[in-house]
């Protein structure tokens, strides 16, 4: 008994060794395969949105009300629901994005602030995102640069942004996503690794819309 006991220890310490190694070199492993398969489900709940935004654009006659279009998204949008995607082409990453930054919609994936306006509106749009767990979606946003473009793809069009800078602030100053004379997008994560002791901060700035 005691052996078996020793053994299931050392298994058991062994297999906690490796999950912490795994993330401290990569993320934590199994939460990032529950944020894998959350992802899936939210790319089928994109392809629904689209075609609601397809049927939207069809009932408006000529140029596409973005802004109007974004607030029809908006009702229908319940937190946790996929709203749309962020690109980092220098970062090679993609993610669904939810409505929502409580605990549950970000494991999913990263989440749209719901006190912030969508792509289209008026405003800041803030997102925030984990670094270590759940995909670690914004394990590597500190390594943006200035010009960087920021896509994120809308069901109703796709909203193209250039990194302006990164700002590591405290967890309370929620000013960040105060609305500016231009319309932006901040990404908020985390700061250090493994700590949420601050909050790192991207500034993006509009820099184009490409209707779909």
């Amino acid at each position: 008994m005691l052996r078996f006991v020793a053994s299931v220890m050392i298994v058991s310490g062994a297999l906690l060794i490796a999950d912490a190694a795994a993330t401290l070199a990569w993320q934590e492993p199994v939460s990032a395969l529950l944020a894998e398969r959350e992802q899936s489900r939210l790319d089928g709940q994109l392809d629904r949105a689209r075609d609601l935004a397809a049927r939207d654009r069809r009932e408006q006659p000529g140029e596409p009300d973005l802004a109007a279009l974004a607030a029809r998204q908006r009702r229908r949008t319940k937190e946790g629901d996929a709203v749309g995607r962020i690109g980092l082409p220098e970062l090679g990453r993609s993610y669904a994005i939810v409505e929502g930054t409580e605990s549950a919609p970000l494991r999913k994936g990263p989440g749209h602030y719901p006190d912030t306006p969508l792509p289209g509106e008026r405003g800041t749009v803030g997102v925030a995102g984990h670094r270590t767990t759940y995909g670690a979606p914004f394990r590597t946003i500190d390594r943006l640069e200035r010009g960087d473009e920021i896509v994120m793809d809308m069901p109703y069009g796709r909203f193209v942004y250039e990194v302006e800078k990164t700002q590591i602030v405290e967890p309370t100053k929620i000013s960040v996503t105060d609305t500016v004379r231009y319309d932006r997008l901040v990404l908020s994560a985390c700061h250090p690794l493994y700590s949420a002791a601050q909050r790192l901060i991207v500034f993006a700035r509009l820099d184009r819309t490409e209707p779909v």
